[in-house]
């Protein structure tokens, strides 16, 4: 791979390349990428999806919206910190191209505020339930109607194949979706493979998939179009990770590994004591003593030690990256950067006390429970209602169901996958609090 083609600004539709020389400072196409993003109606509607506590009206506690934000700026530091280091190695990116460092943070500043953009409602608990489903509920019945590779992106459904689905999907009057460059496209792309073979390899990026069978064509484009190394034969579709990829998968890891682990903490789910040694071990080496002891309150002790957390995984990914700058051109880095930090026994006990305490807290399994029947129920009116609409056997209740459904979901399907698929993906866009009301009012529960 060379940096050149995997910084690039093409966005679908386009036919012709756009050079970096030619382009407009105050109006960079990287920065474009962000801002359409960030206007975009699914990126608002992170602001009530979960991160930790489903359905919390805790206004300390993190939504998917306010970490998406943490890791955009976590992820921009370490893209700036990276593109300095390559454009003092490459100098022909910036003398002859005119790549400047920003650039790189831009594009995985981009790419981090997506990277939950197609998650469902209800924490990583709503991508299992859509998958169940298929798997064991009511869903079972097409299995038979499908290719494996359809049925298996039902049934391991992959917020992060929905979210290159939103990014890029098209529909009547809008080509291409949000339009965005394949450079942010590549970052994005952690998993870039199809949902089969499932972990056909233990390298990072075969983990999980990152396309769905509707979107196979246009992600291969994108990858090949910027040069990225195959690793699959045959009718299997996959791909080493673009490079900046391994910077937005280590800001999500950094920013869930710590901010999570303070939420837990502000929540009273970790004690403080537990929480000042665990941040302690991670930062001992950078603390100020001083600094540290003039602070009087739990909340500003916390603060200052996550706040020197991230500092400290961020330089050290930073590290790793450019290490293994050259392996990870050559497709032969199979490891996440935070698998080779050097504080990856602090952020292992961290991540293990998180589960313990946090995620596998009584608040969070009740709430998961009741996204899971929210999830199913909601799936199993609009499928069946969409399905007999269109083979003509659509009921009134069907009639009335399917007017719930907003005006742009509102599109012939001929194809059942794509059927299927499409009310995956209307469910998945829902907020928490857009399921529940919708769930309440098919259920005959709403009280006016």
């Amino acid at each position: 791979m060379n940096w050149e083609q995997l910084l690039s600004l093409k966005r679908q539709g386009d036919t012709s390349k756009r050079l970096r020389v030619e382009q407009d400072d105050t109006r960079l196409g990287f920065e474009v990428d962000y801002d359409r993003i960030i206007f975009s109606a699914a990126f608002r509607s992170l602001q009530d999806k979960t991160q930790v506590i489903p359905l919390s009206k805790t206004d300390f506690v993190h939504t998917r919206l306010t970490h998406s934000l943490e890791v955009s700026v976590v992820g921009r530091s370490l893209g700036r910190l990276v593109g300095k280091k390559i454009i003092e190695k490459y100098p022909y990116l910036k003398e002859v191209h005119g790549y400047h460092m920003n650039d790189f943070g831009a594009i995985v500043a981009a790419a981090s505020l997506a990277h939950d953009i197609g998650n469902p409602p209800f924490g990583h608990s709503g991508e299992k339930a859509i998958g169940e489903y298929f798997a064991i509920g009511n869903g079972q019945k097409y299995r038979n109607q499908l290719t494996d590779k359809q049925w298996q992106d039902l049934i391991d459904f992959e917020g992060n194949a929905n979210g290159f689905s939103v990014l890029t999907a098209s529909r009547p009057g809008i080509e291409g979706g949000l339009r965005i460059s394949y450079a942010t496209l590549g970052a994005f792309m952690k998993y870039p493979k199809e949902s089969l073979p499932k972990k056909p390899t233990n390298n990072i990026a075969d983990k999980k998939y990152g396309f769905f069978q509707t979107d196979k064509l246009f992600f291969e484009e994108v990858a090949k179009d910027m040069g990225m190394i195959a690793n699959k034969s045959g009718d299997d579709i996959g791909f080493e990770r673009h490079p900046l990829a391994y910077l937005v998968e280590a800001a999500d890891d950094i920013c869930y590994t710590i901010i999570d682990f303070e939420d837990g903490i502000n929540l009273g789910l970790v004690s403080e004591d537990f929480a000042l040694e665990y941040l302690i071990n991670l930062v001992k080496d950078n603390i100020g003593v001083s600094k540290y002891k003039s602070l009087t309150t739990k909340e500003d002790r916390i603060s200052y030690l996550r706040a020197l957390a991230i500092g400290t995984l961020i330089n050290d990914a930073v590290n790793v990256f450019v290490e293994n700058e050259e392996a990870i051109m050559a497709g032969n880095f199979p490891y996440a950067l935070t698998d080779k930090s050097k504080y990856k026994a602090q952020m292992n006990d961290i991540i293990k006390l998180s589960v313990e305490k946090i995620y596998q807290s009584r608040e969070v399994i009740e709430k998961e429970i009741v996204g899971y029947q929210i999830i199913q129920t909601l799936l199993d009116k609009f499928i069946t209602a969409f399905n007999n609409k269109y083979d003509g056997t659509a009921s009134n209740y069907d009639k009335l169901i399917l007017k719930m459904l907003p005006e742009k979901h509102h599109l012939e399907k001929t194809n059942l996958y794509e059927r299927l698929l499409h009310i995956c993906h209307y469910v998945s866009l829902l907020t928490d609090g857009n399921a529940l009301e919708l769930y309440e009012m098919i259920q005959g529960q709403k009280k006016r």
